[in-house]
């Protein structure tokens, strides 16, 4: 392991971040590697600087989906686990 690999390491503990494993086509790896060259970045970091435009470029606030969320509150503590049973009780 190289230094850098091991402060990437070590700065990725402490920021709790997700691993996640990706297959990227040749030549997107190709060019992120050299976007890593000529910043300085990680590839890690060039990813995941992708990922954070790619996301901010929906409006993710006005997904419709979005507003079923919180819609009401039921006071019941195991939704999640008996959502089942309790749409078949709300059927009959």
């Amino acid at each position: 392991m190289s230094g850098t690999e091991g402060m990437e390491n070590a700065t990725m503990k402490r920021l709790k971040k997700i691993p996640a494993q990706i297959y990227l086509e040749p030549e997107q790896e190709k060019i992120i590697g050299l976007l890593s060259k000529s910043s300085g970045k990680s590839k890690a970091a060039i990813i995941r600087s992708c990922i954070s435009k790619f996301i901010a470029s929906f409006p993710l606030e006005k997904d419709p989906a979005l507003d079923i969320m919180n819609l009401g509150a039921s006071g019941k503590k195991d939704i999640a686990q008996r959502h089942d049973d309790y749409l078949i009780l709300f059927e009959k």
